[in-house]
């Protein structure tokens, strides 16, 4: 089991940057592979980025490649989310989510735990 707590959310101007945190519980966090997920108003929870046990292996959604990083550090037990050149359309309530299986898919189904989300709003 690990529990999950996002915190960095907040008001950014458009072209602006934030980074969001998530700070796992439990002793094998190492062994967990880490993805951050979005949900706008009205719309389905998507995926953003995933990154493996290691950090050797990351995954992107295209709307955000080249702007957003997924990074972690095991012994802080905390994966990282760089956003960069935001847009109206990264608003949403961000989601970190965690699973065993050493994978970086897409799918959100395939996540089992789930953080509370953190709010970021872009305005213009």
């Amino acid at each position: 089991q690990v529990q999950l707590v996002e915190s960095g959310g907040g008001l950014v101007q458009a072209g602006g940057s934030l980074r969001l945190s998530c700070a796992a519980s439990g002793r094998t966090f190492s062994t967990y592979a880490m993805a951050w997920f979005r949900q706008a108003p009205g719309k389905e929870r998507e995926f953003v980025a995933a990154i493996s046990w290691s950090g050797g292996t990351t995954n992107y959604a295209d709307s955000v490649k080249g702007r957003f990083t997924i990074s972690r550090d095991n012994p802080k037990k905390t994966v990282y989310l760089q956003m960069n050149s935001l847009t109206l359309e990264d608003t949403a309530v961000y989601y970190c989510a965690a699973k065993k299986l050493n994978t970086v898919v897409a799918d959100v189904y395939s996540w089992e735990y789930w953080g509370q989300g953190t709010q970021v709003t872009v305005s213009s």
